[in-house]
Protein backbone atom coordinates (compact mmCIF):
# COMPACT_ATOMS: atom_id res chain seq x y z
CA UNK A 1 0.00 0.00 0.00
CA UNK A 2 1.44 3.36 -1.11
CA UNK A 3 0.60 5.49 1.93
CA UNK A 4 2.58 8.44 0.55
CA UNK A 5 0.31 8.58 -2.48
CA UNK A 6 -2.82 8.33 -0.34
CA UNK A 7 -1.53 11.09 1.93
CA UNK A 8 -0.67 13.33 -1.04
CA UNK A 9 -4.15 13.02 -2.57
CA UNK A 10 -5.85 13.37 0.80
CA UNK A 11 -3.92 16.49 1.84
CA UNK A 12 -4.36 18.08 -1.60
CA UNK A 13 -8.15 17.66 -1.39
CA UNK A 14 -8.30 18.88 2.21
CA UNK A 15 -6.18 21.92 1.27
CA UNK A 16 -8.78 22.80 -1.37
CA UNK A 17 -11.39 22.82 1.38
CA UNK A 18 -9.48 25.33 3.49
CA UNK A 19 -8.93 27.54 0.44
CA UNK A 20 -12.69 27.65 -0.20
CA UNK A 21 -13.81 27.67 3.43
CA UNK A 22 -16.92 29.80 2.85
CA UNK A 23 -18.23 27.56 0.10
CA UNK A 24 -17.12 24.21 1.53
CA UNK A 25 -18.11 24.54 5.18
CA UNK A 26 -19.68 27.90 6.06
CA UNK A 27 -22.35 27.77 3.34
CA UNK A 28 -23.92 24.37 4.21
CA UNK A 29 -23.77 25.15 7.93
CA UNK A 30 -25.48 28.52 7.41
CA UNK A 31 -28.22 27.09 5.19
CA UNK A 32 -28.92 24.29 7.69
CA UNK A 33 -29.02 26.83 10.53
CA UNK A 34 -31.81 28.62 8.67
CA UNK A 35 -33.78 25.36 8.69
CA UNK A 36 -33.34 25.18 12.45
CA UNK A 37 -34.54 28.77 12.86
CA UNK A 38 -37.59 28.37 10.61
CA UNK A 39 -38.67 24.79 11.26
CA UNK A 40 -37.15 24.21 14.68
CA UNK A 41 -37.78 27.44 16.52
CA UNK A 42 -40.57 29.23 14.64
CA UNK A 43 -42.76 26.40 13.34
CA UNK A 44 -41.61 23.66 15.70
CA UNK A 45 -42.85 25.50 18.81
CA UNK A 46 -46.39 25.34 17.38
CA UNK A 47 -46.34 21.65 16.47
CA UNK A 48 -47.10 18.63 18.63
CA UNK A 49 -44.39 16.24 19.76
CA UNK A 50 -43.56 13.25 17.55
CA UNK A 51 -43.10 10.00 19.50
CA UNK A 52 -42.44 12.06 22.62
CA UNK A 53 -39.79 14.24 20.96
CA UNK A 54 -40.28 17.94 20.23
CA UNK A 55 -40.48 18.74 16.53
CA UNK A 56 -37.40 20.96 16.67
CA UNK A 57 -35.34 18.14 18.14
CA UNK A 58 -36.96 15.54 15.87
CA UNK A 59 -35.67 17.18 12.67
CA UNK A 60 -32.06 17.53 13.90
CA UNK A 61 -30.92 14.06 12.67
CA UNK A 62 -32.79 14.52 9.39
CA UNK A 63 -31.20 17.89 8.67
CA UNK A 64 -27.72 16.61 9.50
CA UNK A 65 -28.27 13.62 7.24
CA UNK A 66 -29.56 15.89 4.46
CA UNK A 67 -26.35 17.94 4.62
CA UNK A 68 -24.17 14.83 4.81
CA UNK A 69 -25.72 13.31 1.70
CA UNK A 70 -25.42 16.41 -0.46
CA UNK A 71 -21.96 17.44 0.72
CA UNK A 72 -20.48 13.93 0.44
CA UNK A 73 -21.64 13.61 -3.15
CA UNK A 74 -20.61 17.15 -4.06
CA UNK A 75 -17.12 16.97 -2.56
CA UNK A 76 -16.26 13.53 -3.95
CA UNK A 77 -17.66 14.16 -7.44
CA UNK A 78 -15.93 17.53 -7.83
CA UNK A 79 -12.67 16.15 -6.44
CA UNK A 80 -12.29 13.46 -9.10
CA UNK A 81 -13.94 15.48 -11.91
CA UNK A 82 -11.40 18.30 -11.80
CA UNK A 83 -8.42 16.06 -12.73
CA UNK A 84 -10.50 14.80 -15.67
CA UNK A 85 -11.39 18.35 -16.68
CA UNK A 86 -7.82 19.66 -16.49
CA UNK A 87 -6.22 16.52 -17.92
CA UNK A 88 -4.13 15.74 -14.84
CA UNK A 89 -6.01 12.44 -14.49
CA UNK A 90 -3.46 10.95 -16.91
CA UNK A 91 -0.62 11.86 -14.57
CA UNK A 92 -2.51 10.04 -11.83
CA UNK A 93 -3.08 7.00 -14.02
CA UNK A 94 0.59 6.83 -15.06
CA UNK A 95 1.86 7.21 -11.48
CA UNK A 96 2.63 4.10 -9.36
CA UNK A 97 -0.72 4.41 -7.59
CA UNK A 98 -3.33 1.68 -7.53
CA UNK A 99 -7.07 2.18 -7.92
CA UNK A 100 -7.57 1.36 -4.23
CA UNK A 101 -5.11 4.04 -3.15
CA UNK A 102 -6.73 6.59 -5.45
CA UNK A 103 -10.20 5.87 -4.09
CA UNK A 104 -9.02 5.96 -0.48
CA UNK A 105 -7.39 9.35 -1.02
CA UNK A 106 -10.31 11.07 -2.75
CA UNK A 107 -13.14 9.37 -0.85
CA UNK A 108 -11.33 9.70 2.47
CA UNK A 109 -10.98 13.46 2.00
CA UNK A 110 -14.62 13.89 0.91
CA UNK A 111 -15.87 11.80 3.85
CA UNK A 112 -13.70 13.79 6.27
CA UNK A 113 -15.21 17.05 5.02
CA UNK A 114 -18.71 15.65 5.47
CA UNK A 115 -17.99 14.47 9.01
CA UNK A 116 -16.60 17.91 9.88
CA UNK A 117 -19.70 19.60 8.47
CA UNK A 118 -22.01 17.17 10.27
CA UNK A 119 -20.20 17.78 13.56
CA UNK A 120 -20.39 21.57 13.17
CA UNK A 121 -24.11 21.37 12.35
CA UNK A 122 -24.66 19.14 15.38
CA UNK A 123 -22.99 21.71 17.63
CA UNK A 124 -24.83 24.58 15.94
CA UNK A 125 -28.19 22.83 16.43
CA UNK A 126 -27.68 23.05 20.20
CA UNK A 127 -27.99 26.83 19.90
CA UNK A 128 -31.56 26.50 18.60
CA UNK A 129 -33.08 23.34 20.09
CA UNK A 130 -32.49 20.96 22.99
CA UNK A 131 -31.84 17.35 22.06
CA UNK A 132 -30.19 14.24 23.46
CA UNK A 133 -28.04 11.47 21.99
CA UNK A 134 -28.90 8.11 23.53
CA UNK A 135 -26.39 6.08 21.52
CA UNK A 136 -23.40 8.33 20.77
CA UNK A 137 -21.19 5.54 19.42
CA UNK A 138 -23.89 4.44 16.99
CA UNK A 139 -24.43 8.07 16.03
CA UNK A 140 -20.76 8.38 15.10
CA UNK A 141 -20.88 5.05 13.28
CA UNK A 142 -23.89 6.07 11.15
CA UNK A 143 -22.34 9.50 10.50
CA UNK A 144 -19.05 8.04 9.25
CA UNK A 145 -20.66 5.15 7.37
CA UNK A 146 -23.07 7.45 5.53
CA UNK A 147 -20.29 9.92 4.71
CA UNK A 148 -18.08 7.19 3.25
CA UNK A 149 -20.92 5.51 1.34
CA UNK A 150 -22.16 8.66 -0.37
CA UNK A 151 -18.63 9.86 -1.01
CA UNK A 152 -18.17 6.62 -2.96
CA UNK A 153 -21.40 7.41 -4.80
CA UNK A 154 -20.15 10.93 -5.51
CA UNK A 155 -16.87 9.50 -6.83
CA UNK A 156 -18.87 7.45 -9.34
CA UNK A 157 -20.82 10.56 -10.41
CA UNK A 158 -17.56 12.46 -10.87
CA UNK A 159 -16.24 9.74 -13.17
CA UNK A 160 -19.51 9.56 -15.11
CA UNK A 161 -19.99 13.30 -15.58
CA UNK A 162 -18.42 14.97 -18.59
CA UNK A 163 -19.60 18.51 -17.78
CA UNK A 164 -20.19 20.69 -14.72
CA UNK A 165 -23.93 20.54 -15.41
CA UNK A 166 -23.97 16.74 -15.10
CA UNK A 167 -22.25 17.00 -11.71
CA UNK A 168 -25.41 18.67 -10.40
CA UNK A 169 -28.03 16.50 -12.09
CA UNK A 170 -28.04 13.54 -9.69
CA UNK A 171 -27.69 15.54 -6.42
CA UNK A 172 -30.37 18.11 -7.37
CA UNK A 173 -32.82 15.96 -9.30
CA UNK A 174 -32.58 12.66 -7.40
CA UNK A 175 -30.75 12.77 -4.06
CA UNK A 176 -32.22 16.00 -2.66
CA UNK A 177 -35.87 15.04 -3.42
CA UNK A 178 -35.28 11.58 -1.94
CA UNK A 179 -33.80 13.20 1.18
CA UNK A 180 -36.81 15.49 1.63
CA UNK A 181 -39.18 12.56 1.08
CA UNK A 182 -37.12 10.23 3.27
CA UNK A 183 -38.44 11.35 6.63
CA UNK A 184 -36.05 14.22 7.28
CA UNK A 185 -38.90 16.46 8.46
CA UNK A 186 -41.48 13.87 9.49
CA UNK A 187 -41.98 10.25 10.48
CA UNK A 188 -43.17 8.01 7.66
CA UNK A 189 -45.56 6.48 10.21
CA UNK A 190 -47.56 9.71 9.84
CA UNK A 191 -48.30 8.81 6.21
CA UNK A 192 -51.29 6.76 4.99
CA UNK A 193 -50.55 3.01 4.78
CA UNK A 194 -50.12 3.05 1.00
CA UNK A 195 -47.54 5.86 1.08
CA UNK A 196 -45.74 4.21 3.99
CA UNK A 197 -45.17 1.21 1.74
CA UNK A 198 -44.02 3.46 -1.11
CA UNK A 199 -41.63 5.29 1.24
CA UNK A 200 -39.88 2.01 2.11
CA UNK A 201 -38.50 1.94 -1.46
CA UNK A 202 -36.67 5.20 -0.71
CA UNK A 203 -33.15 4.27 0.49
CA UNK A 204 -32.79 7.56 2.38
CA UNK A 205 -35.54 6.44 4.76
CA UNK A 206 -33.22 3.80 6.21
CA UNK A 207 -30.36 6.27 6.64
CA UNK A 208 -32.47 8.89 8.41
CA UNK A 209 -34.28 6.30 10.51
CA UNK A 210 -31.09 4.67 11.76
CA UNK A 211 -29.46 8.02 12.47
CA UNK A 212 -32.54 9.27 14.36
CA UNK A 213 -32.59 6.07 16.41
CA UNK A 214 -29.06 6.83 17.62
CA UNK A 215 -30.39 10.13 19.00
CA UNK A 216 -33.74 9.23 20.56
CA UNK A 217 -34.14 5.46 20.36
CA UNK A 218 -37.07 5.78 17.93
CA UNK A 219 -37.06 4.63 14.31
CA UNK A 220 -39.42 4.19 11.38
CA UNK A 221 -37.69 0.92 10.44
CA UNK A 222 -35.50 -1.46 12.42
CA UNK A 223 -32.00 -0.20 13.12
CA UNK A 224 -30.52 -3.50 11.92
CA UNK A 225 -32.30 -3.11 8.60
CA UNK A 226 -31.03 0.48 8.34
CA UNK A 227 -27.46 -0.68 8.89
CA UNK A 228 -27.79 -3.54 6.40
CA UNK A 229 -29.27 -1.31 3.69
CA UNK A 230 -26.44 1.21 4.14
CA UNK A 231 -23.81 -1.51 3.86
CA UNK A 232 -25.53 -2.98 0.78
CA UNK A 233 -25.46 0.41 -0.94
CA UNK A 234 -21.78 0.77 -0.02
CA UNK A 235 -21.00 -2.62 -1.58
CA UNK A 236 -22.87 -1.63 -4.75
CA UNK A 237 -20.79 1.56 -4.98
CA UNK A 238 -17.55 -0.34 -4.39
CA UNK A 239 -18.50 -2.84 -7.10
CA UNK A 240 -19.25 -0.02 -9.54
CA UNK A 241 -15.89 1.65 -8.82
CA UNK A 242 -14.07 -1.66 -9.26
CA UNK A 243 -15.75 -2.05 -12.67
CA UNK A 244 -14.84 1.52 -13.65
CA UNK A 245 -11.13 0.98 -13.00
CA UNK A 246 -11.27 -2.52 -14.44
CA UNK A 247 -12.68 -1.32 -17.77
CA UNK A 248 -11.30 2.24 -17.79
CA UNK A 249 -14.80 3.64 -18.23
CA UNK A 250 -14.53 7.39 -18.91
CA UNK A 251 -11.04 7.42 -17.39
CA UNK A 252 -8.72 6.09 -20.08
CA UNK A 253 -10.81 7.19 -23.03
Amino acid sequence: MNFYAIKAIYLFEMARTWRTLMQSIASPVLSTSLYFIVFGSAIGSRMANIDGVSYGAFIVPGLIMLSILTESISNASFGIYMPKFTGTIYELLSAPISAIETVIGYVGAAATKSVIIGTIILVTARLFVDFSIEHPLWMIAFLVLTSVTFSLFGFIIGIWADSFQKLQVVPLMIVTPLAFLGGSFYSINMLPPFWQTVALFNPVVYLVSGFRWSFYGIADVGVTLSLVMTLVFMLICLSAIWWIFRTGYKIKA
